[in-house]
């Protein structure tokens, strides 16, 4: 049981996936303080003054804060999944799929294993052969004798 966990371990899926997760939440971090701190202030600047962030005021709560739908914020997000997604796949995916093309590239399919009625018809035909071959013995040995 334990050598089934080990090999499952060691296959490389799971070390890589781990590394994958580690690397991508930390690059997450960089990617949400550039749009946060770059790309939020850019949209901000283009919103109206009062509401900002691209936002539409829409009412205000009964306590009198401000209800808003915040564009900039979902425009901010779409970024950061966009620059997430892209980093991933340019530094994880593809690498790993060029580096499986290669590997498999130098593997040879595995031959055909035959059907059964194949190995019954090979069977045949030597049974065949060596009745042939035992019966011309026969004939020499008579014919020498």
């Amino acid at each position: 049981m334990l050598k089934g966990f080990k090999d499952f371990l060691m296959r490389g899926n799971v070390v890589e996936l781990a590394v994958a997760v580690v690397i991508g939440s930390a690059f997450t971090a960089i990617v949400t303080a550039v749009t946060e701190n770059l790309i939020q202030p850019i949209l901000d600047a283009v919103g109206p003054a009062d509401v900002g962030n691209l936002g539409i005021r829409i009412g205000t709560s009964p306590d009198g804060t401000p209800i808003t739908v915040d564009f900039g914020g979902v425009i901010t997000a779409g970024i950061n999944f966009l620059m997430v997604a892209a980093v991933v796949y340019f530094i994880f995916v593809l690498p790993m799929n060029k580096l499986q093309e290669r590997r498999q590239r130098g593997e040879e399919p595995a031959a055909a294993t035959p059907t059964e009625l194949e190995l019954l018809t090979e069977i045949r035909d030597l049974l065949r052969e060596q009745r042939r071959t035992a019966e011309e013995g026969a004939v020499l040995e008579r014919d020498r004798g």
